[in-house]
């Protein structure tokens, strides 16, 4: 943890290091479910629900699969279900990172 910020970091199992981002779940969500090109991923989505972004529970699922090969985390199963928005998403998994990272 970066005592400083207060931002968990981890190394990746591609080797990459850091908080979970928004940027890193936007690449994720890309990579694993595709991007509905109706979607404006660069505008602001941190609190736009998922169903609205066009990602329902499988995508979500995939998504959540990638995250935890990627980051070396598991997470709860209950995530997929209640997980509704990108913001939280993103806090959900640097809490599990805050976890599994030594101080």
């Amino acid at each position: 943890m970066d005592t400083t910020t207060g931002t968990a970091t981890a190394t990746t199992t591609d080797g990459h290091s850091g908080a979970f981002t928004l940027e890193n779940l936007k690449r994720i969500l890309r990579e694993g479910a595709g991007a509905d090109e109706s979607v404006d991923f660069d505008g602001d989505i941190l609190d736009t629900d998922f169903e609205e972004l066009g990602y329902e529970s499988l995508a979500l699922l995939e998504t959540c699969g990638r995250i935890e090969r990627e980051y070396g985390i598991t997470l709860d199963d209950s995530v997929v279900g209640d997980v509704r928005t990108p913001r939280r998403m993103v806090e959900v998994v640097n809490e599990h990172l805050d976890r599994v990272t030594p101080a």
